[in-house]
C-alpha cells in the first residue's frame, strides 16, 4: 500500500493562529524581563503596584495574542522549501507539458508529482499521488528509476512489450535539483524529483525491421540468378565447350537469368526512387480514363499471348485525380499484369472506372482490376503488399515475378493518399481496387 501524501494546501500552515501556549513560552525571556522591571519600579521608584501588574498583564497579552513576524516569515520560508522539494514549480511543469513525447515527474520515492498531456493521453488517466508503478510496468524502467533516485545519476534504456501488441520503448531517466539542496559538502543531495521521459520507438524498430528483410531478400534474390549465371559460364568453358546444342540451351537460360536480374534491380530502383518522394503529394490532374485504355493497349499483346482478353468499362464521363502519371501508369500496369498471370484460369480481365458513394463526404473515383481465376486463400491477402511476399514462389518465378509488384503500388498509392482494396473468393478470381479522391476535393 502506497504511502499517502498531502497536497500543498493540506500543508499550508496557519501561523498567524498559532496557539497562545507556545507564544507564552517563546516569549518567556521577555515576560520575565518585563516582571522584574515592574518590580523594580515599584520598590525603588514609588510606581504603584497596580500600575506594574498592568504593565506586566499589557506585555503578556501582547506576547500571547500578537504574532511575531520574524518567527512567522521564518516558518512561511520552510514551508515554501517543503513545497519546493514536494511539488514541481510552475517552470518545471511548462517545461514538461511543451515536450511532445511522455513525460513524468516523482519525488525520490517513485511518487508521481506531474505528467504531461502527452503521458494522459498515451497511458489514460494518471493521478499526482499515485506511485509511478501504477502507470510505468516495465521492471527495467522501475529497476533504473531506483538507480537514478540513490546514485544521481541519469541513465538511457530500453525495453520491449509483448502485450497487446509488439512494441519497443526508449526511456531517459534523469533527477531534478531545486535550489538549495546541495549539501554542506557542496556534493549534490538526493533528487528532489526525477524526470522520466519516454519514446515510443515502435515506428522506428519496424523500419529498420523491414530494411534489413529488404536487404536480405534482394541479396537472395540476385544470389540465385547470378548462381546459375557463374555456373553456366563455367559449364561453357568446360565440359560443354565444344557442344553447340548445350551452349545454345545454357545461353538462353543465361539470358533468361540475366533478365531476372535486370527487372529486379529495376523494381529495387523504383521503389527507392518512390520512397525517395513519398512525403511530396502530386500536384497535377490526371485523367484515370485514358490510363485505362494506355494500359489495356500496352498489355494487349500479353493477353493474346497468354489466351485471355482485357475489357474495359467505364461508368462516369470523367475521372480526374490528383497524381502523377507515370506513376498511375505504373499502377494499372502492375494490376493488369498480375491479373492476367495469376488469373489465367479466366478468360477475361476486366477493368472498371466507377464512383462509389462515401457518406457524406466526397465520392471515390475507383479503379478496379478483376480477373476470374482461381483467388487466392484469405490467409494471403492481409501479406499481398509486403515486398518479396509471394503466395507460390514456383509460380511467381515462372511468371517472371521479382515480388515487389504489388509493393510498388502501395507505395505509390500512399503517395497519392489513395487506398487499394483487395477482395478474393477462391475458385471465383480476385478484384484489387483503388479508390482516389477526386482532383477537386483531394
Amino acid at each position: 500500500m502506497a504511502d499517502k501524501f498531502t497536497s500543498p494546501d493540506d500543508l499550508a500552515i496557519d501561523l498567524d493562529g498559532a496557539a497562545p501556549l507556545s507564544r507564552f513560552r517563546d516569549a518567556r525571556w521577555l515576560l520575565l524581563v518585563g516582571a522584574v522591571l515592574g518590580a523594580v519600579a515599584t520598590l525603588f521608584y514609588g510606581v504603584p503596584v497596580l500600575a506594574s501588574l498592568s504593565g506586566v498583564a499589557i506585555l503578556a497579552a501582547v506576547a500571547a495574542f500578537v504574532p511575531r513576524r520574524s518567527r512567522s516569515m521564518k516558518l512561511q520560508a520552510g514551508q515554501r522549501r517543503q513545497l519546493r522539494r514536494m511539488w514541481p514549480g510552475t517552470g518545471m511543469k511548462v517545461t514538461v507539458d511543451a515536450l511532445p513525447v511522455p513525460c513524468f515527474v516523482a519525488d525520490g520515492r517513485g511518487i508521481t508529482r506531474y505528467v504531461n498531456a502527452a503521458a494522459i493521453d498515451y497511458y489514460g488517466q494518471v493521478k499526482p499521488g499515485d506511485p509511478l508503478s501504477f502507470s510505468l510496468r516495465a521492471p527495467s524502467l522501475l529497476e533504473a528509476f531506483d538507480r537514478v533516485s540513490a546514485t544521481g545519476e541519469p541513465e538511457r534504456i530500453h525495453w520491449q512489450e509483448k502485450v497487446p501488441t509488439e512494441a519497443f520503448f526508449e526511456a531517459h531517466v534523469a533527477p531534478v535539483y531545486m535550489p538549495g539542496s546541495a549539501g554542506a559538502d557542496n556534493r549534490p543531495a538526493t533528487p528532489d524529483f526525477i524526470l522520466v521521459v519516454i519514446n515510443d520507438q515502435t515506428e522506428q524498430k519496424r523500419l529498420e525491421r523491414m530494411r534489413t528483410d529488404f536487404v536480405a531478400n534482394a541479396s537472395h534474390e540476385l544470389r540465385t540468378p547470378l548462381a546459375s549465371l557463374t555456373g553456366f559460364v563455367e559449364t561453357l568453358q568446360g565440359p560443354a565447350k565444344d557442344d553447340p546444342e548445350a551452349r545454345d540451351r545454357f545461353l538462353k537460360i543465361m539470358l533468361e537469368q540475366a533478365g531476372r536480374m535486370r527487372r529486379l534491380i529495376d523494381d529495387i530502383l523504383s521503389l527507392s526512387r518512390i520512397e525517395l518522394k513519398a512525403h511530396v503529394r502530386p500536384a497535377a490532374s490526371v485523367d484515370l480514363i485514358e490510363i485505362v485504355r494506355h494500359t489495356a493497349d500496352a498489355l494487349a499483346p500479353l493477353a493474346r499471348d497468354l489466351g485471355m482478353t482485357i475489357r474495359t468499362e467505364v461508368e462516369v464521363d470523367e475521372a480526374i485525380v490528383r497524381g502523377d502519371r507515370d506513376e498511375l501508369i505504373q499502377v494499372a500496369e502492375n494490376l493488369v499484369e498480375n491479373a492476367l498471370k495469376y488469373g489465367g484460369d479466366g478468360e477475361f480481365v476486366d477493368i472498371r472506372i466507377q464512383r462509389t458513394k462515401n457518406g457524406d463526404a466526397a465520392d471515390h473515383i475507383c479503379l478496379a482490376v478483376q480477373d476470374y481465376g482461381a483467388g487466392i486463400a484469405s490467409e494471403h491477402v492481409p501479406r499481398l503488399t509486403e515486398r518479396f511476399y509471394r503466395v507460390d514462389v514456383g509460380s511467381s518465378r515462372a511468371m517472371k515475378g521479382t515480388g515487389l509488384g504489388l509493393a510498388i503500388v502501395k507505395h505509390i498509392l500512399a503517395r497519392h493518399r489513395a487506398r487499394l482494396e483487395i477482395e478474393s473468393v477462391p475458385g471465383k478470381g480476385s478484384t484489387f481496387t483503388v479508390h482516389f479522391m477526386p482532383s477537386e476535393s483531394a
